[in-house]
């Protein structure tokens, strides 16, 4: 063996065996749950002719090398399962849900691997307050399988940073934002209003957050809509129909009472893909399968997204996302 080659991985799982059959009692879990309220289980592509165009998410690219009949040979590994279970909504399936592997390069680290699991669902004739209630009754039910129990408080992004940190998100300007950052020192180049309230967010709420407490923001501001609608809070400003939920500090969900109307969808995939490039970063297609089934009719309906691997960090109080795979990106 040539000593100057790299070694290769350690071949040891990353996860206890303790751990990799909690993983599978909590699959089995999410199924049961499912099934009870007759929510189906589906699998679409893990590849696409189009990429997710948010800015802040980066997908993987590859290149097929076989026949296409003219289709491109650039294919995208899904960074989630939404938009072809989106079609099936438009198409009239149903209630349905996807449990399975997504991607994101350049993401990895302590609570990130490039490869990890998302439990994805939708709820036809639902809005996101209601799905709040469900997505807490789920974790409750993860937690179960340890012991463990949170109780839900769920809580206006608007009044979280006003009770928290004494400002309104919706008011303030960037240099107020970046004083109420304190000590945390960020390079602001690039940056943003609304990277500078996610700062705020991870580096000084989140930390704060209740290990004991599944919390749910709800109502954020309008620029940070994602694919949600756009509605008014109680003082009729307009807020992103969405919410995150957390227990303790580690983000578990993303939520949206979803958009249905293909020509506000389609002007926003250009604006992230205009925002794309003005920061240099690669700009996948736009999904245009998704935007003709959202014309063809889209149905009224809520759904989210809860990552598998951040859930069972929470159950087993884990700061890192290796403890919980069998293989973890340095050992993959």
């Amino acid at each position: 063996m040539n000593p100057s080659a790299p070694r290769p991985p350690d071949w040891h799982p990353s996860a206890s065996f303790e751990t990799l059959r909690l993983r599978a009692r909590l699959n089995a879990t999410v199924r049961a749950y499912f099934a009870e309220r007759a929510v189906i289980e589906v699998e679409t592509p893990l590849m696409s002719v189009a990429g997710n165009t948010d800015p802040n998410i980066a997908s993987f690219a590859l290149q097929f090398s076989g026949r296409t009949d003219g289709a491109p040979r650039t294919r995208w590994l899904r960074t989630s399962p939404e938009f072809p279970l989106k079609r099936l909504l438009a198409a009239g399936f149903g209630d349905c849900y996807e449990l399975g592997r997504v991607f994101r390069d350049g993401e990895a680290g302590g609570r990130h691997n490039p490869e990890f699991t998302m439990l994805e669902w939708y709820r036809v004739g639902w809005d996101h307050r209601r799905l709040i209630e469900e997505t807490a009754d789920l974790v409750r039910a993860a937690l179960a399988l340890v012991g463990r129990d949170a109780r839900l408080r769920t809580v206006a992004y608007r009044d979280l940073y006003r009770d928290r940190l004494g400002l309104d998100p919706m008011l303030a300007d960037e240099a107020q934002l970046r004083a109420a950052l304190g000590e945390v020192v960020i390079d602001p180049q690039g940056l943003n209003r609304d990277d500078w309230l996610d700062l705020l967010m991870t580096h000084r709420l989140q930390p704060q957050f209740s290990r004991d407490e599944l919390l749910a923001i709800h109502a954020y501001p309008a620029s940070q809509c994602a694919l949600a609608r756009v509605g008014e809070d109680r003082d009729g400003v307009a807020v992103a129909q969405r919410f995150e939920l957390y227990l303790g500090p580690l983000e578990l969900a993303n939520g949206y009472h979803e958009l249905a109307d293909a020509a506000e969808q389609g002007a926003r995939f250009d604006r992230d893909r205009e925002r794309r490039g003005e920061r240099g970063a690669v700009c996948p297609p736009r999904d245009e399968a998704l935007l003709d089934a959202l014309a063809a009719g889209f149905p009224d309906c809520a759904g989210v997204a809860l990552g598998m691997d951040r859930l069972l960090m929470a159950m087993l109080d884990s700061a890192r996302i290796a403890d919980v795979l069998a293989f973890d990106f340095t050992r993959a």
